[in-house]
């Protein structure tokens, strides 16, 4: 049994809503911390710039004072209540801790302060809020736009990539003079033009174990835009650890996912996917594609909740799935549970502190290809000497449309183990795709079929396009 603390009506918008929290610690002192560590929005309504308790605030443990008690040092036990009176007469004193609004804001955000739930106060809530963003692409793109509009306060983004000329067709936080740019200084730069009020914090790294929990922390809701399963389980159990809400979307081809993962109130993602699938099984958008504007309806709906999670406002869909067919211009809606078994936010968790994440995804347990691989200068050379050698292409039928090796022979890899009658098994044979992931996956069907001669392109028609022939459309 934990101690419980109850939170007053006006603090809830800064505790998620909640109207009690339960925690574990042996002094007041170690329990406030704990609660504004969980709930750092909080912090400033609760102590002053020197660290002292406000004046306006006091804090009973069951029905007496802690200035009657022992202060800080006050013990509390299981089973304990703490309660958190702030002032109340003649409007809260902790409402008044909230931002305030300029003129050039008020007429900035007019059309968001005569809707009745959002209003003066709504605005200054908004204000008041730290959004961290798990990327700058696709998703985060829409996401830290629409959050910069809104005028949520400190918008904080990590990534480590620079703007490339593939991500315009659907990032569209970026434009053509930023190509090469660092995608933060870019997004820094549009967010700051959209909205100089809002304070923008950049973290020019890769999201780890050893990082996540310190940039985490200080943020409010964290809207995850991550591209790969490592980063996204990483960002979860952060979240879960932090008792921070992890505004989820995911993007395939014209397919999309929404949800809030929300471990105090619902469901984390570990609930909805225990674990990961296999190295290479689900394709990244470089691979199977996207439609550009997919991700633009998919980080707008996470702008979205993330929005009303900070206003307290409707239904989040903490518990719920948000399924999106751009195709059939359909959505549907999934119910999760909390699964009791989970190792992370079960009652009984075996994952109480972050993991080697690529690890756990599988990341590195992939087979080695030493000696099986040959770079595309190489492949050049080994086939004007050698014409006889066979160049296999993988790829789809569409993509041979957009660009093409000549001479090569197309075998998409879905066919492959129906179709290798077509081959001669004593040829040399090298297997390439886009990047070079698919063209390894088909020199493993091809050794276990019993071709010996088997090597692959690595990097692709893309190495190729680079290296060789500049001819050949990069895409």
């Amino acid at each position: 049994m934990a101690v419980t603390v109850l939170i007053p009506t006006p603090l809830r918008p800064f505790a998620g809503g909640r109207d009690a929290i339960e925690l574990e610690a042996a002094s007041v002192g170690e329990l406030l911390e704990q609660l504004t560590t969980e709930y750092a929005a909080l912090r400033r309504h609760l102590f002053a710039g020197d660290g002292r308790l406000r004046s306006f605030v006091n804090v009973y443990v069951n029905d007496r004072d802690i200035r009657q008690l022992r202060h800080y040092q006050t013990p509390v036990a299981p089973g304990d209540t703490v309660s958190i009176i702030p002032s109340i007469a003649g409007g809260t004193a902790v409402e008044e801790q909230l931002p305030k609004l300029s003129h050039e804001e008020i007429l900035r955000y007019s059309r968001h302060l005569i809707l009745p739930d959002v209003g003066v106060a709504g605005q200054r809530k908004l204000k008041s809020a730290r959004v961290l963003l798990v990327g700058a692409g696709g998703l985060g793109s829409p996401a830290a736009l629409y959050l910069a509009a809104a005028g949520v306060g400190t918008i904080g983004i990590v990534d480590f990539d620079v703007v490339d000329q593939t991500n315009l067709q659907r990032q569209i936080l970026h434009g053509t003079s930023r190509v090469g740019v660092s995608k933060l200084q870019s997004a820094e730069e549009r967010l700051r033009d959209i909205n100089p009020n809002v304070r923008v914090e950049t973290f020019e790294t890769r999201l780890t174990s050893e990082n996540a929990l310190d940039i985490i922390r200080n943020f409010d809701v964290v809207a995850d835009g991550t591209d790969n399963f490592p980063t996204r389980y990483l960002v979860n159990d952060a979240c879960v650890l932090l008792g921070k809400p992890n505004v989820y979307g995911s993007i395939f081809r014209f397919e999309g996912q929404a949800s809030v993962f929300y471990a105090k109130e619902g469901p984390c993602y570990r609930c909805l996917y225990a674990e990961p699938p296999p190295p290479g099984l689900v394709p990244s958008c470089a691979e199977g594609g996207v439609l550009g504007v997919l991700p633009g309806i998919i980080g707008s709906i996470q702008a979205l909740e993330t929005i009303k999670l900070i206003l307290g406002a409707g239904d989040s869909l903490i518990g719920r799935l948000l399924l999106f067919d751009a195709l059939k211009l359909s959505f549907r809606e999934l119910k999760l549970e909390k699964d009791p078994d989970c190792p992370v936010c079960g009652p009984r968790p075996t994952v109480t502190a972050l993991i080697d994440y690529e690890a756990f995804c599988g990341v590195g347990a992939e087979p080695s290809y030493d000696g099986l691989e040959v770079t595309a200068a190489e492949l050049a050379a080994e086939w004007k000497g050698h014409p006889d050698l066979l160049v296999l292409d993988v790829r789809e039928p569409h993509e041979h449309e957009i660009a093409r090796i000549e001479g090569a022979k197309l075998i998409p890899l879905s066919q492959l183990p129906d179709r290798l009658g077509d081959l001669d098994g004593h040829r040399e044979i090298v297997t390439h795709c886009h990047h070079g992931a698919r063209s390894l996956k088909a020199l493993e069907i091809l050794k276990a079929a019993g071709f010996s001669k088997v090597r692959s392109l690595r990097g692709g028609i893309d190495a190729w396009s680079v290296n060789v022939d500049s001819n050949v459309p990069r895409y």
